[in-house]
């Protein structure tokens, strides 16, 4: 999931001081089933498995990510692939799997503190890192730095992108380290997920996870999809589009195409992301991941046919073959993936990621250990040939809801750049402004710009502006929640500098009805 292709403007960042979220459960209590041995042997496989499936999967999708919006890849187009294809990605564009590297940010903390790491560790790791992140992951990574806590840096009030894909890309690592254990995946995707996303955009991880860990388990594909969604709340928009799916699947069950048109009807318009609302692009994490499910249900089990159908619904069309590719990877193991994927696989298991020392060939091993730690840590048992898990079915966890009451009904145009002030009246209940500082002058002195954002004449929010697309904010202001009516609002710059602006494109209007557009039936 690279988006710089497609933004109108750089990356940029804030934290508010706003309402305080409703988060979700704490870890739930575990309910236990039957308990389910498994050979140490058959455990690493599937491990190296699901490893190995989603870098398989990114790896494919590769050329068409973003290529396709709002369609699919039609059949007679081919997908590229051969024997030495992951050494190429890897070396051509290594920023390609971002899918796997920011889940290793995540490995790392584990590996080097333990299961009992807290929420503030791999907050702490994120902002820390140094590969360039997109929407909701660098929303919250600036969050993180401007010292909001991990709980609020991906909540919605704070995070305009908290809807999006990011969160789901990267928790697959969460079901790989609990082997038949969902509920633990669940209240691992707490303490993470709410770093970057909140909402559908959590419950994106925390489904993926526990597909992840449900795929140790039982190889029934329909079961695996059907259960792990037990793990979202039934009220959620998330939960009813993934079961919509599922609905049409049985309707339709050699047509994936139909499939996909009834998602693109139903469930394709964003209403969060602030670059992506009335654009055909969608980093929606609810849409992607029925990308996902299309992907698994009408492959059936085959690895091959399952990786080009979630591929060719386009979109996010390395992500979504990486998640899939993944789950798939786990229920087969290492050791029945197709010699087509795993030979190209095998030649590249020994690089390092981007910005990790990490290789596959590492993470099999920090993955392995972390799933034995993780099973005797949650009342399983681990001997010298085998391990018994304590598998349970999986429980929703806390409702939330980005957005809620909340109808995009305009784009504004602006594109104006200025160094002290800018000022517009708008009419709605919230509204997000896009842009971002700059530099005039490439060899100006070091400067943080200052925004301070009124609304009505009261000053609501001061925020930091860094250079630099790893400091930067990803918008320039927002507010949601205001009372109906019309507004003036303002952003005045309190520390200007004669080598530093603000540069504005335009800003996205919220009301409490979807806007009636002329002939809208």
């Amino acid at each position: 999931m690279k988006y710089f292709k497609f933004l109108v403007v750089p990356i940029a960042i804030v934290a508010i001081g706003m309402i305080r979220p409703a988060f979700a459960q704490k870890k739930p209590q575990q309910m236990l089933t039957k308990e389910i041995k498994l050979s140490k042997s058959a455990l690493k496989d599937k491990i190296k498995g699901g490893w190995a499936g989603q870098t398989i999967g990114v790896t494919l999708g590769w050329p068409s990510e973003f290529v396709y919006q709002g369609t699919y890849i039609q059949d007679y187009e081919a997908i590229k692939w051969h024997d030495d294809y992951v050494n190429e990605a890897m070396t051509v564009f290594p920023g390609l799997y971002d899918d796997v590297y920011v889940d290793l940010t995540f490995v790392e903390v584990f590996d080097r503190l333990g299961l009992d790491a807290p929420a503030d560790s791999f907050a702490k790791a994120l902002a820390a890192s140094e590969y360039q992140l997109w929407h909701a992951n660098q929303a919250g990574r600036y969050n993180i730095q401007q010292g909001l806590p991990a709980g609020k840096s991906g909540h919605w009030l704070h995070n305009p992108h908290a809807d999006d894909i990011d969160f789901q890309i990267e928790s697959d690592f969460i079901g790989l380290m609990s082997p038949g254990m969902p509920n633990v995946a669940s209240a691992i995707s707490d303490k993470i997920g709410h770093i970057m996303n909140s909402g559908d955009g959590y419950y994106g991880g925390v489904y993926m996870s526990n597909m992840y860990a449900l795929a140790f388990v039982n190889d029934d594909i329909s079961y695996i999809v059907n259960t792990a969604l037990k793990s979202i709340p039934q009220k959620s928009k998330f939960y009813q589009c993934i079961a919509d799916v599922i609905k049409w699947h049985k309707l339709y069950p050699n047509d994936w195409k139909q499939t996909w048109f009834e998602v693109q009807r139903k469930w394709a318009e964003d209403i969060g992301c602030s670059s992506m609302v009335f654009h055909p692009l969608n980093i929606d994490a609810k849409v992607n991941a029925a990308y996902v499910v299309i992907g698994l249900l009408y492959g059936n089990g085959d690895f091959t046919k399952t990786l080009e159908i979630a591929t060719r619904t386009g979109q996010d069309s390395d992500c979504n073959p990486s998640s899939a590719g993944g789950i798939l990877g786990v229920v087969l193991g290492y050791d029945k993936i197709p010699q087509k994927w795993i030979v190209p696989l095998k030649k590249a298991e020994h690089r390092n990621f981007s910005f990790t020392n990490i290789s596959l060939n590492k993470v099999y091993e920090m993955g392995y250990n972390h799933a034995l730690m993780n099973i005797q840590k949650n009342g399983g048992k681990v001997s010298n040939d085998q391990v018994i898990i304590l598998s349970s079915v999986p429980v929703a966890v806390r409702f939330e809801e980005n957005f809620s009451g909340h109808f995009p009904i305009a784009r504004e145009p602006l594109a104006k750049a200025f160094q002290d002030k800018l000022e517009f009246d708008m009419r709605g209940i919230g509204f997000v402004i896009r842009g971002y500082a700059r530099k005039k002058k490439a060899n100006a002195a070091h400067h943080v710009l200052q925004g301070v954002l009124y609304v009505d004449g009261k000053e609501v929010e001061r925020a930091n502006f860094p250079i630099g697309a790893n400091h930067a904010r990803t918008d320039l202001f927002w507010r949601y929640q205001l009372p109906k009516g019309n507004h003036n609002v303002k952003i005045e710059i309190a520390n200007p500098h004669p080598d530093y602006e603000f540069v504005t494109v335009d800003y996205l209007v919220y009301d409490t009805m979807p806007a009636k557009l002329p002939g809208k039936l």
